[in-house]
């Protein structure tokens, strides 16, 4: 009987070592100084003694860890079918630091995770080079990662990515629903586009239109790229909110963030207010990209089904004390996000207004919202 190698049961470790060579000195520049050099790769070791550790300049005398963990859906499928790998770092940094500074937090360093049918190299590596870009941009050093060939599982070109992330936050700094009350103006940051949620409703609308991902949009276009695909378009990457809503939090009275990620506006919102506050937010204070609108056109899609999946527009919220709203509008601008005025928060007992009004949801306790 011939001997089987772990090759022939479609594992290369070879590959896989090529792809750590390809993104080793990339991935070496994300690191800050707090980074240690330990336990040959096994894991990565983080200093946050004081005197290293000055999240946003000043020093955490209570110190808390945050942490948090996502993916980036089924937005993969888009790239594998178009062959377009280097923007889901960006989407894969975003979704996970992006929920740790809605805690007030600073994120400090991140893990990835690829699972694969196969380890191409260049595929791969391009994927990573797509993290350690991402993580530069928000500031997060990359201290490690895993990359796994699972044949069987997962056919040859098809592959997920998830990943941690841990940040700090002095424990006197931490926003709490408790720091939100009536009165509150609601800002808007703008999304990049579809970010990463509900991609398998964009792509079931998209398949039953028999739509292909090389589609001409020049309806979508940007200076940037004034003649995109579909496919194109849909990849946009997640926007990376981390730096400016760190800033907002030095300039202004933050109560307050919420990250619209799965389940939309609404539902994002309500998690973040305290009982017996309810969050108005009013469809007409920004403009819906196109794309949004041709989604729902082309699928028929049902405006509440549209905004209970979508970001529509609006990726970041912040809840700000009235008088700091005009800090918060021009801090945002000068970092080249554009922000709308969008809502406020009330008292749910004196609220009169029409609408769906969403709460308990993601099994938080909380307060209520809703657009009108």
């Amino acid at each position: 009987m011939s001997s089987i190698t772990y090759e022939q049961a479609g594992v290369s470790v070879e590959a896989g070592d090529e792809v750590a060579k390809l993104v080793k000195t990339r991935i070496r520049n994300t690191l800050s100084k707090n980074v240690l050099s330990a336990s040959g790769g096994f894991s990565g070791f983080y200093d946050i003694s004081g005197t290293n550790l000055r999240p946003n300049g000043k020093t955490v005398e209570q110190p808390v860890l945050v942490t948090s963990t996502d993916g980036v859906g089924t937005k993969v499928v888009i790239a594998t079918a178009i062959d377009k790998h280097d923007t889901i770092g960006d989407d894969l940094v975003a979704m996970v630091v992006d929920d740790i500074v809605v805690g007030g937090a600073t994120p400090l360093f991140m893990t990835d995770y690829i699972c694969c049918g196969q380890v191409i190299p260049t595929r791969i590596s391009e994927i990573v080079l797509g993290v350690a870009n991402a993580c530069t941009k928000a500031g997060v050093s990359l201290v490690g990662g895993e990359t796994a060939e699972h044949p069987g599982l997962f056919e040859t070109d098809e592959y997920d990515i998830a990943g941690a992330a841990t940040g700090i936050v002095d424990k006197r700094d931490i926003l709490d629903p408790k720091l939100v009350s009536a009165g509150d103006v609601i800002v808007g940051l703008a999304a990049s586009g579809l970010h990463s949620n509900g991609f398998s409703l964009v792509r079931a609308v998209v398949d039953n239109a028999n739509w292909s991902y090389s589609r001409a949009m020049p309806e979508l276009g940007t200076s940037e790229n004034p003649h995109p695909t579909l496919g194109e378009v849909l990849l946009t990457p997640t926007r990376i909110y981390t730096k400016l809503c760190l800033s907002l939090l030095q300039v202004a009275d933050i109560h307050a963030f919420s990250h619209i990620t799965g389940g939309g506006i609404a539902s994002n919102l309500a998690r973040i207010l305290p009982k017996g506050a309810i969050g108005v937010v009013e469809r007409s204070k920004w403009e819906v990209p196109e794309t949004f609108n041709i989604i729902k056109e082309l699928g028929n899609v049902k405006q509440q089904v549209l905004e209970s999946t979508l970001n529509m527009g609006l990726g970041m919220l912040a809840v700000v004390n009235a008088g700091d709203v005009k800090t918060v509008l021009a801090t945002s601008e000068n970092a080249g996000v554009d922000a709308f005025v969008v809502g406020k928060v009330e008292e749910l007992d004196t609220f009169r207004g029409n609408g769906e009004i969403v709460g308990d949801t993601k099994g938080v306790d909380g307060g209520r919202a809703v657009l009108v």
